[in-house]
């Protein structure tokens, strides 16, 4: 797996300086932890994407959730109608900064076996998603 440039940016950075900021997604949908993860596979399927975005009701980043792990929930036995975005993210994390080199996310990425991390500022609000290319 390769690390993909989303949205193409003139900013002159070469490829040992290049950072987050620099190959970020910021155009994917962000939505709300209380969301079912019914209505958050509708959201997904009309967007057009693999994964979510999903913030706190302060506005806070609290994780990422993908269409194959929204799936998998859904084929649980455990599974009702009612199971919220909250109720599956588990544990924080992980995250990456804008300024982070895409090095150092490339590594993060492999040692932590994701294709996407969310990008959030020094607040916690996300900025965008960092995917891999397939």
């Amino acid at each position: 797996m390769t690390l993909v440039q989303m949205q193409p940016r003139s900013t002159g950075a070469t490829a040992v300086d290049r950072t987050v900021a620099d190959a970020m997604d910021t155009t994917g949908p962000q939505v709300c932890d209380d969301m079912t993860v019914e209505v958050a596979l509708s959201v997904m399927a009309s967007a057009r994407t693999g994964h979510l975005l999903v913030c706190d009701d302060s506005g806070l980043c609290t994780g990422l959730v993908t269409h194959a792990r929204l799936a998998a929930v859904r084929e649980s036995s455990a599974y009702s109608d009612r199971v919220r975005l909250r109720d599956i993210l588990g544990d924080r994390g992980p995250f990456t900064s804008p300024v982070t080199t895409m090095t150092e996310a490339g590594h993060m990425m492999r040692c932590s076996h994701v294709d996407a991390l969310p990008v959030v500022d020094e607040h916690g609000s996300a900025l965008g998603v960092l995917a891999l290319a397939r």
